[in-house]
């Protein structure tokens, strides 16, 4: 799988190509997807914010495009993630996740993965399409809360990341999607790690180790 490389477009362009959404059996999509949007090149020098870019725009046009990777990823394994099979939803037993989104959910709430991933990325569809918040004209600013915002659904999003680790890779070796997956990963690390987006030292969780190593091979 080659590697992405820095746009050179404009960032509110490129982030109005729109968003996927997952579906069963989505392995060549994901394929497609992958070859469609990484080229070859250094993932660091990818993350990194482009001359003349805004950093807001180019927290949006990456966030958009980590919602469409982590959509098609877990889309490819959604029949053997069941909210029998993986309730509740969680990394290992110490990192258990609970949804809240203070509308329907205003507690802390204990659900299975699917439902969890399915509120999720619901939630992060409706923050893309709100123009208050991720406005798509050139010229409007983005709100003063963006940023917070976007850490906020950087974190949420790993945690999709980290349940398929820890109870879907063998299925995502089968499928013979592992280089998707571990470059999709290693890409959100390092733009994690060059945008400083991470919130405490037990951010990664059980991926610690793992994600420690992907910045120190970049």
């Amino acid at each position: 799988m080659s590697l992405p490389v820095a746009p050179t477009i404009n960032a509110r362009r490129a982030r109005q190509r729109g968003t996927i959404r997952g579906g069963p059996n989505n392995g060549l999509a994901l394929r497609q997807y992958a070859e469609a949007t990484l080229g070859g090149g250094s993932l660091r020098k990818a993350v990194k914010l482009p001359e003349g870019e805004d950093e807001d725009e180019w927290l949006a046009v990456n966030m958009v495009d980590f919602y469409n990777q982590i959509n098609l990823l877990y889309g490819a394994i959604t029949e053997f993630c069941s909210p029998e099979s993986c309730y509740p939803m969680k990394a290992t037993d110490e990192f258990e996740y609970l949804w809240q989104d203070n509308e329907n959910y205003k507690k802390p709430t204990k659900m299975s993965a699917p439902d969890y991933i399915n509120h999720l990325m619901t939630w992060v569809q409706n923050t893309i399409d709100n123009e208050s918040i991720l406005p798509s004209r050139i010229g409007v600013p983005f709100p003063k809360g963006f940023q917070p915002l976007v850490r906020q659904i950087f974190k949420r999003m790993y945690r999709v990341y980290a349940h398929i680790y820890c109870h879907h890779y063998a299925v995502i070796r089968e499928l013979g999607l592992e280089p998707h997956l571990n470059t999709s990963f290693k890409q959100y690390v390092l733009f994690v790690d060059e945008h400083k987006l991470d919130s405490g030292k037990d951010f990664y969780g059980p991926l610690s180790d793992l994600a420690a190593k992907m910045i120190e091979s970049d």
